[in-house]
């Protein structure tokens, strides 16, 4: 049974948060800052990647562009390439529109949530995120790690990946903020659900809101929909190295991987003509895919395939499997059974 705080309650919870952030709160690069593009950068980076792989990357990236200005003055190759090893590519050809409609108005970042639901590829969190961390206002921010403290707090078994359990917990968020304090509330309340109201076995003990907490069985919480199935993909593909360069294929526009670089497919019957190198397994979203590689030094081209000289593939934008499975080859580093 769900059990919503009152009022009274919602201000201690929305204050003992605070202060437990202001003691304890984690240092990341894009909390020292209020510079709305930075933080926009952090938070496109941060969807469906993890933190530590953000920040191995954000510093640099931030310096090759430090201003949207810059990214939107950058060919979508250049876009392209400086996000490889990031993944889900979409995010920073909506970031190069966003940057371009930024630069487009002189260079000065909206302020309003309007404005900014107005940029390209903005919606309700990123435009919360945005208004709450870099300018301080009070906006309703809920992820998926808000969503599990919510949860809990309120002992709701909606599924929160649901219609009704996504609007419970925006009309939640919006009445829990803090008014005076936006930016540490909802820094606090997404590093609580990372650190301690984890999913599975959360450390109550520690929790700074564990007095207002109406979990009677925290670690079955939150409640959501069945997954999809995992769909099971394979392909089989062409490595062709000659002094001219590796034959690559460029990608039509449309795909996730609109204006990328990959090795070349085939037919499965084409290809089990040739010499196999290896199989290489990887994971994109909700498939699971199994690439056949097979060599052919002479395999001719097809439409949208070149030979891009050797020298030049470290320029080119191309998927972290493909980057990787090339690399080793073209460093002799390789086994019959898997890359």
């Amino acid at each position: 049974m769900s059990c919503t705080p009152t009022p009274q309650e919602q201000t201690r919870i929305a204050q003992a948060l605070v202060d437990w952030f202001t003691a304890q709160g984690k240092d990341y690069p894009w909390r020292r800052t209020t510079d709305p593009w930075a933080i926009l950068v952090s938070e496109v980076m941060l969807q469906q990647t993890t933190i530590p792989t953000v920040l191995g990357r954000y510093g640099a990236w931030m310096q090759q562009f430090p201003t949207p200005a810059s990214l939107a003055a950058a060919t979508e190759e250049q876009a392209l390439r400086s996000w490889e090893g990031l993944g889900y590519y979409r995010r920073v050809r909506a970031l190069q529109a966003a940057a371009r409609a930024v630069a487009e108005q002189g260079g000065v970042f909206p302020e309003e949530e309007q404005a900014l639901r107005a940029l390209p590829g903005i919606g309700d969190y990123t435009a919360a995120a945005v208004l709450s961390f870099a300018f301080n206002r009070p906006a309703a921010l809920v992820d998926a790690n808000v969503a599990r403290v919510f949860a809990r707090l309120t002992n709701d078994r909606t599924p929160v990946d649901s219609p009704a359990g996504r609007k419970a917990q925006r009309e939640l968020a919006a009445s829990m903020v803090h008014r005076q304090n936006p930016r540490a509330y909802n820094s606090a309340l997404m590093e609580l659900g990372q650190t301690l109201c984890t999913s599975g076995q959360p450390q109550c003990l520690l929790c700074p809101i564990r007095p207002f907490c109406r979990a009677e069985k925290p670690e079955e919480l939150p409640v959501k929909l069945p997954k999809k199935e995992v769909t099971a993909l394979e392909h089989w593909d062409v490595f062709s190295l000659t002094p001219e360069g590796l034959l690559l294929q460029k990608q039509p526009g449309g795909g996730r991987h609109a204006g990328m670089y990959r090795l070349p497919r085939r037919s499965r019957e084409y290809a089990q003509e040739l010499p196999f190198l290896c199989a290489q397994r990887y994971s994109v979203t909700r498939y699971k895919v199994t690439r056949y590689l097979h060599a052919n030094p002479a395999e001719p081209a097809q439409a949208d395939e070149e030979r891009i000289p050797a020298e030049q593939l470290p320029g080119i934008p191309m998927a972290s499997p493909d980057r990787k499975l090339i690399l080793r080859f073209l460093s002799g580093q390789h086994d019959s059974e898997k890359a």
